[in-house]
């Protein structure tokens, strides 16, 4: 009986030792920035309707985000085209004063996760320009998660008479679909941790994305609502957004969410807020 209590003793001794040491379970939702791009300019005058920006020259970063949650995944803006990664020397639009190249395709780093486009189950862009809406076709299997607004401009005459773009998402137009409709925000999974807000004003359906991580808190991925790091401080509006008057009013929106949720605030476009993120493959949770 005491050999039989002590052999009892030593197997629970054992366990208990072995579930101090189990690796411990991932968290729910994991955020990872990956690199889609770099886009060098010659000359910022286009972000700055005041002229204040005028003749400076600047790269801005290119990013694509995997939002990873229990119930699927969601891939945030999708980057520069794959083709690019292919030119010799990047891609130099004609009349535009950038230069864009893509150091790593998006597939190989979904590889990296064991991941293909196809096992993405929701695609969502900031908005429809070709800097994030780049490999949109690639995840038309997805369920795609659109403003009514900016679904209607991509689609309209004036943006399929402009293959260059349009070709990136117009497959989108047939996928299955889920509209963002009037001003309420749209939660992807369910139970709030990942929201995607309407920001009107850079385009007529510019959105950004709440992530709210186990460990790190609230995330702001805020799309082209500020592309340069003096943007936020200094409310420079862009001279070719939609709406002035809806982009300061968008700014001031999501300045009030972050200061109320104590949100971490990604400027999408901005090297140091990218390289403040974990460093692909590694998450932030």
């Amino acid at each position: 009986m005491i050999k039989r209590s002590a052999l009892l003793a030593a197997v629970c001794l054992l366990a208990a030792c072995g579930s101090s040491t189990r690796e411990p379970d991932p968290p729910a939702v994991q955020l990872y920035a990956m690199d889609c791009g770099r886009a060098e300019f010659g000359d910022l005058d286009m972000f700055a309707d005041d002229g204040s920006m005028a003749g400076q020259s600047r790269t801005l970063v290119v990013p694509c985000y995997l939002i990873r949650h229990p119930s699927g995944d969601l891939i945030w803006d999708t980057g520069l085209p794959l083709a690019i990664a292919d030119m010799p020397d990047g891609w130099r639009p004609e009349g535009f004063p950038a230069h864009f190249v893509v150091p790593v395709k998006l597939t190989d780093q979904l590889t990296q996760l064991g991941l293909t486009p196809a096992d993405i189950e929701f695609v969502s862009f900031s908005h429809m320009h070709s800097d994030h809406t780049g490999n949109g076709n690639l995840f038309r299997a997805s369920t795609w998660i659109v403003d009514a607004d900016e679904r209607a401009r991509m689609f309209d005459a004036e943006h399929r008479a402009d293959p260059q773009d349009f070709n990136n998402y117009n497959q989108l137009e047939n996928a299955e679909t889920q509209l963002i409709e009037g001003d309420a925000e749209h939660d992807v999974f369910g139970d709030g941790s990942v929201r995607i807000i309407q920001a009107p004003g850079h385009t007529p359906g510019h959105t950004v994305l709440m992530v709210n991580l186990p460990r790190s808190g609230v995330v702001l991925l805020t799309g082209d609502m500020w592309h340069l790091a003096e943007s936020r401080e200094r409310r420079l509006v862009p001279r070719f957004n939609t709406s002035r008057e809806q982009t300061l009013a968008s700014m001031d929106k999501v300045e009030q969410f972050a200061e109320a949720n104590h949100a971490l605030v990604i400027r999408q476009h901005v090297q140091e807020d990218f390289d403040a993120l974990p460093r692909f493959p590694e998450a932030l949770n």
